[in-house]
């Protein structure tokens, strides 16, 4: 079964293939006419075909990939430089910031999908200090708590540049966020208020190089919770999405409307690679639910509410350790037909 951990490898059905398609057709969108307009997204009619392509985007793939997006080079240039110093720590290093059920933010290298072993290790961080989410996912638990994030000693400008990058991609997320609402037909800033108190984070992903690629992920097979995912990802790759019209893993370089796409990330055998994905989470009161002006009588409410921070809470013990009910889904909450 290959040189590692049993813990790592994926079940039969789910192991990746070493000869991968190439995400051919995979929308690329220029969000110049957006971020080189003094109006912004105060007037929708001068970037009508850029909110065209963002909608069909969201419907027939739950993905795409942008360019020209406003983010600094610069900036991420320091990202990167940064995370790989860190990563480079001695282990000791690293476990002084290592997350916990108290705390879970930090670094960690054992974090498990659908209850495998991921092959990685990350740090994460919010983009509020601090956070606030529910002391626990259960129920009938009305307590919060406040989350602070802990940085290491080294490398010493690490939270300085985290929290310039932070700032960049929040104002990159409300553009976007703004481009799907009125691609719904709705006002481009609709949806903002469920971020007053967001519960956004950042995730500093290493992949270090594995033995047997083919048995191993470093992220397995899932859908995002949150809102919105940025990811920022090195020449190195290994994004795959899954295709709508066939089910086919790609190799990436609402009320239904929009469905968040499935995803994993594959590893290499030879080179490491690094990622960083921006969770666009929206504050820990918020009910999720269908939006009104997207349902009627005759297309009514595909989804039971729930409270966002439980769903969070929820989702983040759980991939502390493995447990012997799978992760929860937002698929959990649909309703039968």
């Amino acid at each position: 079964m290959g040189n590692i951990n049993p813990a790592f490898i994926q079940s039969i059905e789910h192991r990746p293939k070493l000869d991968f398609v190439v995400g051919d057709g995979i929308p690329l969108i220029d969000l110049s006419p957006l971020i080189n307009s003094s109006e912004g997204l105060s007037n929708p009619k001068a970037i009508e075909g850029l909110i065209r392509q963002v909608g069909d985007a969201c419907e027939k793939w739950g993905f795409f990939q942008v360019i020209d997006h406003g983010v600094p080079l610069e900036s991420r240039r320091k990202i990167e430089k940064v995370q790989r110093e860190f990563f480079l720590n001695p282990l000791e290093e690293k476990l002084k910031v290592r997350r916990d059920l108290v705390n879970p933010l930090g670094y960690y290298d054992m974090e498990h999908t659908k209850n495998v072993r991921d092959w990685k290790e990350v740090f994460d961080f919010t983009i509020k200090e601090p956070t606030v989410i529910p002391a626990s996912h259960e129920p009938g638990d009305y307590e919060v708590k406040h989350l602070t994030n802990q940085w290491p000693d080294h490398p010493s400008i690490l939270r300085e540049i985290c929290q310039e990058y932070a700032g960049e991609m929040e104002k990159l997320a409300f553009k976007l966020l703004g481009l799907m609402s009125l691609s719904l037909g709705l006002p481009a800033d609709r949806f903002n208020d469920f971020f007053k108190d967001q519960t956004s984070l950042i995730r500093l992903n290493h992949y270090p190089p594995c033995p047997s690629p083919d048995l191993a992920l470093g992220v397995g097979r899932h859908k995002d919770g949150g809102a919105l995912t940025i990811l920022a990802q090195d020449d190195v790759g290994g994004l795959e999405v899954k295709r709508k019209s066939d089910g086919e893993w790609v190799r990436v370089w609402s009320n239904e409307k929009y469905m968040s796409v499935e995803h994993r990330v594959a590893v290499n055998s030879e080179r490491e690679r690094f990622s960083v994905p921006y969770f666009f989470n929206p504050g820990h009161y918020v009910i999720v639910k269908p939006i009104e002006e997207l349902t009627t009588e005759q297309d009514p409410p595909k989804y039971k509410e729930y409270n966002w921070g439980k769903f969070f809470a929820h989702r983040r013990f759980t991939n502390l350790k493995r447990l012997d009910v799978k992760n929860v889904q937002v698929s959990d909450f649909r309703i039968s037909e």
